[in-house]
């Protein structure tokens, strides 16, 4: 079987006996498959399940186990791995997709995804130097601005956001700091002989545990910050929240307030300006302060435009 159809197989396992919620025989799983166009009309043979069973733990780390007091049923043993911010659930999140994509190509012109860059050359540069140990030479420019910057680094990690792919480095000659390249304004990446020592205990996903995106402003404070909601956006809130620390802590039959612990770093601002009026932070005050400003900003912006066209039109 071809390593595509192999991941399929064991994708499409992890989802079915995951979503049976008292456990799933051989059976039952066989049954299920061969409703499938991948499965060809063959049932998955125990001994071909209990290899799919290992290698699903060494790629994924899911622990597959067996009740054998409750009928053989199959479950997930850890499912809570499933929750966690990896690349193995990163890897699992889009096969599964691409798995229903497969099963649906009659539609397939119906379903309609985001496009994500690959930034390919670079980003295959950036894990290769990951993976040696060795420092970068970066050439770079910021957006806005004409003048290119040129720095030695070493490559941490890369951190997928909002459609972009991000290099997070650190400056050999600036201790302990730790800044965020954007691939798509890098304009060459060349590996060098330099090895650098990757530190021990470094976590990348700790590291924006407490940011609200790609930024982690390393002198910016922790915070707590509540926000009040209106209308239709308290659901959207508790539906999808803002940040993981989100917690609704008030309310009542118009508003409820959310509080948050986090870095209210500039990118925090935009989910909060984009819901005008439905959205009032309460505290910090300099963050209410912050966002009535850029809003007050807007409004002027249209005034001023309007006000010209009126004149124009007289």
């Amino acid at each position: 079987m071809k390593t595509y159809a192999l991941f399929q197989e064991y994708i499409w396992l992890v989802n079915t006996i995951h979503k049976a919620e008292d456990g799933i025989t051989l059976e039952e799983i066989n049954r299920r498959w061969l409703q499938t166009e991948a499965s060809e009309g063959v049932p998955i043979a125990r001994s071909t399940f209990n290899r799919h069973r290992d290698a699903i733990l060494d790629i994924f780390g899911i622990i597959i186990e067996c009740n054998k007091k409750n009928g053989f049923r199959y479950y997930i043993d850890n499912s809570d791995v499933l929750e966690e911010d990896t690349i193995q659930n990163w890897m699992l999140s889009t096969m599964s997709v691409n798995s229903i994509l497969s099963e649906n190509k009659g539609v397939h012109n119906r379903i309609v995804l985001e496009p994500i860059p690959s930034d390919g050359e670079n980003l295959h540069k950036f894990i290769d130097a990951m993976k040696r140990s060795v420092r970068i030479k970066v050439t770079y420019r910021k957006y806005g601005e004409e003048e290119q910057s040129e720095r030695v680094v070493d490559p941490y990690f890369v951190k997928l956001a909002n459609k972009r792919w991000y290099g997070i480095v650190h400056k050999p000659d600036d201790k302990g700091h730790i800044f965020v390249l954007g691939f798509d304004r890098v304009l060459s990446l060349e590996l060098t002989t330099e090895k650098f020592r990757y530190p021990k205990g470094f976590d990348p996903i700790g590291f924006f545990r407490n940011s609200y995106g790609i930024l982690s402003v390393q002198d910016t404070p922790v915070e707590k910050v509540t926000i009040r909601a209106f209308g239709k956006q308290v659901y959207y809130l508790r539906d999808l929240p803002l940040h993981p620390s989100q917690e609704e802590v008030a309310t009542e039959d118009d508003y409820s307030d959310f509080e948050l612990t986090l870095k209210p770093t500039p990118d925090f601002y935009t989910p909060l300006l984009s819901r005008g009026p439905l959205i009032k932070v309460l505290s910090p005050k300099w963050l209410a302060d912050e966002i009535k400003r850029q809003h007050l900003e807007a409004a002027k912006l249209y005034e001023e435009y309007y006000r010209i066209q009126d004149l124009q039109n007289k």
